[in-house]
C-alpha cells in the first residue's frame, strides 16, 4: 500500500490470472475480506480460455529470457538454474516493455473482435520507434471501442 501511487488510490485494481486451478477464484470470500481490510478495490479476473496471446509469459517473456540462456553453457541443473537467475536479474526492462506493448496490442485486437481470437498479432515497428526514442510504455484504446466493449458487457 505504501508503494501504490496516491493518484491511483481510488481506482479499481484488476489482477488478471490464467485459469490454473491453483489460483484464487474471483469470488473468494477470504480474499474479499482481506482486500476490504486494506481499503483498496482489488478484483480478480481470469484471462479468457485458450488465449496464449493474453498471457505475457507465453507471449514473449519466457522466449526472450530463454534466448539469452542459449548463450550460456549449462553442464547440470544447478548451472541451468544459476544461468536463468543471472539472465533474469540483468534482463533489460526495455525488452520487457516491448513484450507488454505486444500484449496490449493483442488486448486491443481482442476488443475489436468482441472477445474473439480471429486477429493477427499487431506489429508497430518497435525497432524504429525505439531508435528515435518514441517507443511508448502503453497503448491508447479508442474511446468508442472502449465504450462499445463496456456496453457489450452490460455494465
Amino acid at each position: 500500500m505504501r508503494r501504490w501511487p496516491r493518484e491511483l488510490r481510488g481506482q479499481t485494481i484488476y489482477i488478471q490470472q490464467d485459469n490454473a486451478p491453483s489460483h484464487v477464484p474471483g469470488d473468494d470470500e477470504e480474499f474479499a475480506m482481506a482486500v476490504a481490510q486494506i481499503g483498496l478495490d482489488i478484483r480478480l479476473i481470469n484471462q479468457p480460455a485458450n488465449s496464449p496471446n493474453l498471457n505475457v509469459l507465453d507471449l514473449g517473456f519466457f522466449a526472450s529470457l530463454q534466448s539469452f540462456n542459449y548463450e550460456k553453457i549449462s553442464r547440470n541443473l544447478d548451472d541451468l538454474i544459476q544461468n536463468v537467475k543471472t539472465e533474469f536479474y540483468k534482463y533489460d526492462p526495455d525488452t520487457l516493455n516491448r513484450v507488454f506493448l505486444t500484449l496490449q496490442g493483442c488486448m486491443i485486437e481482442v476488443m475489436k473482435d468482441r472477445g474473439g481470437n480471429r486477429y493477427e498479432i499487431p506489429h508497430m515497428d518497435k525497432d524504429k520507434l525505439e531508435a528515435v526514442g518514441m517507443l511508448p510504455t502503453s497503448l491508447c484504446v479508442d474511446r468508442q471501442l472502449y465504450e462499445d466493449v463496456v456496453a457489450s458487457l452490460g455494465h
